[in-house]
């Protein structure tokens, strides 16, 4: 059994030590390797651990669970990410990257003992239950989760569709809640897309805006992105919104292919191991599916990894302006590696860097134009009381009163209802403020391809459209004031 105890830790380590950089340690902290002997001493001292525990414990100890509490220890001291997978978490997370899975809609990492959400999934659960990204699961069923590793945490979470489970939940300056949730079929439909008009434009003909929700990236999600950019295109919308806002992430490659869809060139994402010489960089191909339209990308705190991938690719080329609140900051790469009997082993093995060379790690992406989810209030009225249309027996604009008419008549009508989708838009501060950007950067376009050359500047320079960095160097007047 010794032996055999010894033959298998030593397959393992070297996979662990090789691939995963230690993402938590300090310059100031450098690891200190130890030499194959001692390497060996500690790996019988592990053995010792493990046959004394076993015979010695109050109950009969259960091996296979106490091996698989030490892998999932081992890589769990690495960072937050890595993780030991049985066959059953294997197989989860498998299903979950194909769309279909069964639990909460709920993405969650390891924080200081405690459970921490990085994003709830749209229309699930947990979303419906209004838990926010940021927020802590201290409990589960009434047990606390300081003990559990993040596998165990996740495992308790999920059950048969149908089923409740209770968690206690703090969020930021609040009181802890209980929360009673029940477990669902998570089908995750990765794209979602409309065209939209501000809530305020009240004019013949409102400009559409192409409104496309990803929340999160999986197998599907370039496929359906496409699609949506093609829909949106027949319609002809000015622009587009791209809300990645409550994001978690997702694959590597599906971030990469997203934002290739806005650029014509350029470099998307590279990925940094541990060795020096170990950097993989990912490029744009030609061909904007937009057509070089303005974009606009929303993210907030909930917003990771493959959703700051983007955001870092978009903001770096000058293809699209930011906007929204800091993003989460997971700059990290994980890998599954097959151990061959049905487990496997989930670890961190590269940082990636947005085209400008910037860690995303721990500081996320910063938006262009900073705006809060806010809640506002109007304090000047639409109409004036003084204007031409407030003096006595002036001329009538019959094309105002009919338009006048129809909109009480809607308003009459739509008294009884529930909020329509495009009051919950008018609602979304973030969303009305990203597409009047839209908005305001497609008449600057326009603007530029309408005016009239420059009888100085020589043939074959006049300017076709506003450059991307002409547009964001005017950003720091317009943060001012949203400030």
């Amino acid at each position: 059994m010794f032996k055999k105890l010894l033959v298998l830790l030593a397959v393992i380590v070297p996979v662990a030590g090789f691939c995963a950089p230690d993402v938590k340690k300090k310059k100031e902290e450098p690891v200190v390797h130890l030499t194959d002997e001692q390497i060996y001493e500690e790996l019988k001292k592990l053995a010792l651990v493990f046959e004394v525990a076993r015979d010695s414990f109050v109950e009969e100890a259960d091996e296979k669970k106490m091996l698989e509490g030490a892998m999932s220890g081992m890589l769990g001291a690495l960072d937050p990410h890595s993780s030991y997978l049985s066959k059953d978490d294997f197989k989860d997370f498998n299903d979950k990257s194909h769309g279909e899975f069964g639990g909460l809609g709920i993405q969650i990492t390891s924080d200081r003992g405690a459970v921490r959400v990085i994003a709830p999934i749209d229309d699930t659960p947990a979303a419906h239950a209004g838990i926010k990204a940021g927020d802590y699961i201290t409990h589960i069923d009434d047990e606390q989760v300081f003990d559990l590793t993040l596998n165990q945490a996740t495992q308790k979470m999920k059950g048969r569709p149908g089923t409740k489970v209770k968690l206690k939940v703090i969020s930021d300056g609040e009181e802890p809640r209980d929360i009673t949730l029940k477990r669902a079929i998570i089908k995750v439909k990765s794209v979602k897309f409309e065209d939209k008009t501000l809530a305020d434009d009240d004019s013949e003909n409102p400009a559409k805006i192409g409104y496309i929700r990803i929340s999160d990236f999986g197998a599907t999600t370039t496929k359906e992105l496409k699609e949506a950019i093609d829909a949106l295109e027949k319609k002809d919308v000015i622009g587009y919104v791209l809300d990645v806002r409550n994001n978690p992430g997702g694959y590597l490659t599906a971030a990469i292919e997203v934002s290739d869809a806005f650029l014509d060139g350029g470099e998307i994402v590279s990925t940094r191991g541990k060795e020096k010489n170990d950097i993989d960089r990912a490029y744009a191909t030609p061909g904007d599916l937009t057509g070089g339209k303005p974009v606009v990308v929303l993210i907030n705190h909930g917003s990771a990894s493959a959703s700051e991938i983007v955001a870092g690719a978009l903001q770096d080329n000058g293809r699209a302006l930011i906007m929204g609140s800091q993003s989460f900051g997971k700059g990290s790469v994980q890998q599954q590696k097959p151990l061959g009997d049905g487990t496997a082993i989930h670890i961190t093995i590269a940082r990636y860097y947005t085209p400008s060379g910037h860690s995303i790690q721990n500081e996320g992406i910063t938006p262009d134009i900073e705006v809060l989810q806010s809640k506002i209030e109007v304090l000047e009225k639409k109409e004036s009381l003084y204007s031409e249309a407030s003096f006595k027996n002036s001329l009538k604009n019959d094309a105002a009163k009919k338009k006048a008419d129809k909109k009480d008549k809607d308003k009459d009508g739509d008294a009884d209802q529930e909020l329509t989708d495009a009051e919950k838009d008018a609602m979304d501060y973030q969303l009305q403020r990203a597409m009047d950007m839209v908005r305001a950067l497609d008449k600057i376009q326009r603007r530029a391809v309408a005016a009239p050359a420059d009888p100085n500047m020589p043939v074959g320079t006049e300017t076709q459209s506003l450059p991307q960095t002409d547009i964001r160097a005017e950003k720091s007047d317009t943060d001012k004031k949203q400030k």
